[in-house]
């Protein structure tokens, strides 16, 4: 049977619901790229076949995210590392970001970082899985102009802050 629209329309006697059906998937945060989006600063994607097998394993709904994009920040976009600090010391004033042109990020990926806290308020996530290395979203390392060393992301730090549990991409 077809509505208006021409699309399907349930019958009067179907539930929505069905009571037999499997429960309803609980949202998890995930770094957007890990997802085969293209949001990663040189314009691809980082499609993780773990997390997939993870979200589907779990039951979990996936809630992509891009704190850089959220930010304000255009896709592709030049890199940015850590001149100072790291996520954590960001949000203390003690940290500086960025971009390969020399140019302050700090207030771009901290817009981004509270924008997708947002999102996982709004959406009821309590976890997020998040992209290793990056300057928003790394758990455990970052890079800076020195090389790869440990500390998180801008966003990782804040949604830490606020209780959620991080899981990064390499620890699955």
């Amino acid at each position: 049977m077809s509505g208006p629209t021409g699309l399907p329309q349930p019958s009067q006697e179907e539930p929505l619901i069905s009571p037999d059906k499997q429960p309803p998937l609980r949202p998890v945060l995930v770094s957007a790229c890990l997802l085969g989006l293209a949001t990663r600063y040189d314009g691809h994607s980082k499609t993780n076949a773990q997390v997939l097998d993870y979200l589907h394993s779990r039951n979990l709904l996936p809630i992509p995210v891009c704190p850089e994009q959220l930010g304000g920040l255009a896709t592709p976009r030049p890199p940015a590392r850590f001149h100072a600090g790291d996520g954590e010391g960001l949000w203390l004033e003690q940290g500086e970001l960025v971009n390969q042109e020399g140019e302050s990020m700090n207030a771009a990926f901290m817009r981004g970082a509270e924008e997708t806290l947002r999102i996982a308020r709004l959406t009821g996530c309590r976890t997020a899985i998040l992209k290793e290395r990056s300057p928003s979203c790394s758990v455990h390392r970052i890079h800076r102009r020195e090389g790869l060393t440990a500390g998180s992301g801008v966003a990782a730090a804040l949604l830490r802050q606020a209780g959620l549990t991080l899981i990064s991409d390499e620890d699955l």
